[in-house]
């Protein structure tokens, strides 16, 4: 088991930026993905940013391509979402989550473990 727990989010006016961090503790050596989603109403969660654990292999949604960046400190267990350039389109609630296999990483049925999920709002 892996627990995951996620930063407060909060609100920002569009342009703005806004940093998620999300600790992870217990088998983290299972951990093959770190990754940041979110979920909009009435919306499907969408899968934003991934890291590959073993390869540090980095992917992007188009959506978020060149305004999110996806970083871990490994020595903290500890995975960050960095927002910049925020958009209203933007505001969701932000899910950190780990995958132990697979290859899929837009798949949000990938994922194993799951923090509590934040708010972000963009105005």
């Amino acid at each position: 088991h892996v627990p995951l727990v996620s930063s407060w989010g909060g609100s920002v006016q569009a342009g703005g930026s806004l940093r998620l961090s999300c600790a992870a503790s217990g088998s983290t050596t299972s951990i093959m993905w770190l990754a940041w989603l979110h979920q909009a109403p009435g919306k499907e969660r969408e899968v934003l940013a991934a890291m590959h654990i073993t390869s540090r292999s980095i992917h992007y949604a188009s959506s978020v391509m060149g305004r999110f960046t996806i970083s871990q400190d490994s020595a903290k267990n500890t995975v960050y979402l960095q927002m910049d350039s925020l958009k209203p389109e933007d505001t969701a609630i932000y899910y950190c989550a780990a995958a132990k296999a697979g290859s899929r990483w837009y798949d949000r049925f990938m994922y194993n473990w799951w923090g509590q999920g934040t708010q972000v709002t963009v105005s």
